[in-house]
């Protein structure tokens, strides 16, 4: 298949050349990599290690779809199964009724708990207030904040889905005490070694490296912050392995792809997250609707993170797309260029 570089390098030229954007990388390759366009940003390439941020989130789905395979949960469960009580106790009280014992693994991977972040996802205050101090946030510390607000509707309320971090952070923790495992060695064993990713892993100490991120011309390290969020975002790559993940995740290389036509969950996410919908553990962004002014085909399937990485398949055209710009700023500029790249295929 013939795909038009000029085209992917002008998208990633106009992208680069924004005042807040300091560095970025872009890999795109077909199903079997005999099609494969890469470029770099600023002394980034494909081998430049980055925080994936939010993209953890479909480590933690497949592990949660793995175990699922492997008859040790079931996405049906209560959190009642896993949890302690004193831990769901007022998690998720609506209109004054407690759905906590309610909550399932499935509304939690398809962001229908109606659960809201204690830092919401989109609010560039309270991404600066999380920047300006970097401190480690316990798990327990977690669900304690996010009982002090309210809900946004009940669990599984119609077609609604609000995005929010707090329900990965629950996943994450049900991963540890279904596999009597920390999730970086979970990770490890269901992914990495099988996938002989080298240099994707989940920080847990002050000596593992974790990248920068930029806050318009502010570069700030937060490493105790990003490890308080381990299976919703605080994974670190390299667009080369993260190219890897990408397609096995897609194609069936860690868990059984049915799963996707099992779970046919398409929900669209709060508007300030527009046109993004969220299925079972990704995201999905049609293309044939009002995002492009209804000339696109089909959708793209994966998912972005709020520090500009990104990590999308194509299935009309078989591509996906994988970078990083780096500029938590516009968390909306990789879901921009993703749709600019696959709309420059329609031809």
């Amino acid at each position: 298949m013939e795909i038009s570089k000029q085209k992917f390098q002008n998208i990633f030229e106009k992208v680069t050349k924004k005042k807040q954007i300091h560095e970025s990388v872009l890999l795109v390759e077909n199903s079997n990599g005999d099609v494969s366009y890469s470029i770099g940003y600023g002394g980034k390439n494909v081998d430049t290690p980055f925080l994936i941020a939010s993209i953890t989130k479909l480590l933690t789905t497949t592990c949660i779809f793995i175990l699922r395979e492997q008859g040790k949960l079931s996405l049906n469960d209560a959190l009642t199964k896993y949890l302690k009580e004193d831990t769901l106790k007022n998690l998720h009280v609506y209109k004054g009724q407690d759905y906590s014992n309610r909550l399932t693994l499935s509304n939690l991977l398809c962001h229908t708990s109606g659960l809201r972040d204690a830092i919401e996802e989109g609010s560039n205050k309270s991404k600066l207030r999380a920047l300006s101090n970097d401190v480690y946030i316990e798990f327990d510390e977690t669900i304690t904040k996010t009982k002090e607000i309210k809900p946004h509707f009940a669990p599984g309320m119609g077609k609604r889905a609000h995005y929010a971090n707090i329900n990965f952070d629950i996943l994450g923790e049900i991963i540890e005490i279904v596999t009597n495992s920390p999730l970086e060695d979970v990770y490890r064993q269901l992914i990495f070694d099988p996938l002989e990713l080298k240099n994707t892993y989940l920080p847990t100490n002050e000596d593992d490296f974790i990248p920068k991120v930029y806050y318009k011309d502010t570069a700030y390290s937060r490493p105790k912050l990003i490890r308080s969020i381990r299976a919703s975002g605080g994974c670190v790559s390299t667009a080369r392995e993260l190219m890897v993940f990408i397609k096995a995740f897609f194609k069936g290389k860690l868990f059984n792809s049915t799963v996707f036509h099992e779970l046919k969950v398409n929900n669209r996410l709060q508007a300030s997250m527009f046109p993004i919908h969220y299925g079972a553990g990704y995201m999905r962004i049609p293309l044939n609707g009002l995002a492009t002014l209804f000339a696109g085909k089909g959708e793209l399937i994966g998912h972005s993170g709020s520090t500009g990485s990104l990590a999308f398949y194509y299935p009309e055209k078989d591509m996906f797309f994988v970078g990083d710009v780096n500029q938590m700023e516009n968390p909306a500029t990789p879901i921009q260029q993703v749709i600019r790249l696959a709309m420059s295929m329609k031809s």
